[in-house]
């Protein structure tokens, strides 16, 4: 098996490219993960690198972000240099999005959050409309009901309902409002979309208050990757929002 240098962020103070807990692997030929890039993660890289020629297991070291560096961060990191027999297995998942949709715009959502810390449950009931392979944090799920899956899905999780037909949007976003213990319930359309949803639920008695609608930090773009960027954007603004404040449990 190869040697391995985990580099972990143990602190930082002041402003800093990655938060205490980030990690990343470095082997003599290759590495994974990234502390934040720059020269810091060059020198990282280069005691790791010397660590691994000099079969040193430990080190720790305290970087300050200024001029000496050649960054203008103006905080300081202190990393942590640990010597592993192979790459870990495990992922880094910070958080659950459960996307409703293999369209257009639901194959772009995929595609980003497959490079985020999160793990994803992607739902449709038509086996064609996925791509041949996912990233290993995406699992696909096929069923000729989708809306029975917002059942499923775990506490605190972000659900993106874009689905194929209007009318299992409003399937899908009723089951998942009845719920009180989900992060986020956001449905791709239009204002009158919106308008036309709420008064449907509300008809019915579903509390209507979580739901967001149209979706998205910014408004305008149609490109189906501009309204994807928007869409994860804002469930990555909501990560700084603790959980219990999100679900209102």
């Amino acid at each position: 098996m190869p040697c391995i240098i985990e580099i972990t962020v143990k602190e930082t103070r002041g402003s800093a490219p990655r938060e205490a807990g980030t990690r990343m692997w470095v082997s003599a030929a290759e590495t994974r993960g990234t502390i934040g890039g720059g020269n810091l993660e060059y020198s990282a890289l280069r005691i790791a690198r010397e660590m691994l020629l000099a079969g040193e297991s430990r080190k720790e070291r305290r970087f300050a972000l200024g001029d000496s560096l050649g960054q203008c961060c103006g905080g300081s990191v202190t990393l942590r240099f640990a010597l592993m027999d192979d790459f870990p297995v495990q992922r880094e998942e910070r958080f659950h999005v459960v996307l409703f949709g293999a369209g257009h715009v639901g194959k772009e959502v995929a595609r980003i959050l497959g490079r985020l810390p999160c793990s994803v449950s992607w739902i449709d009931s038509r086996p064609d409309a996925f791509p041949a392979s996912v990233d290993a944090n995406t699992t696909v799920r096929i069923d000729e009901e989708p809306a029975w899956l917002a059942d499923d899905a775990p506490a605190g999780a972000m659900v993106l309902v874009m689905t194929h037909s209007h009318a299992l949007d409003l399937d899908i976003v009723e089951r998942a409002l009845r719920r009180s213990d989900l992060g986020f319930v956001g449905l791709i359309g239009s204002e009158t979309k919106a308008a036309k949803f709420r008064a449907q639920l509300l008809r019915k008695n579903v509390p209507v208050e979580k739901l967001v609608c149209p979706i998205g930090l910014f408004k305008g773009g149609k490109h189906p990757a501009e309204v994807a960027v928007s869409a994860v954007a804002q469930l990555l603004t909501l990560q700084a929002v603790p959980v219990a404040v999100r679900t209102g449990v």
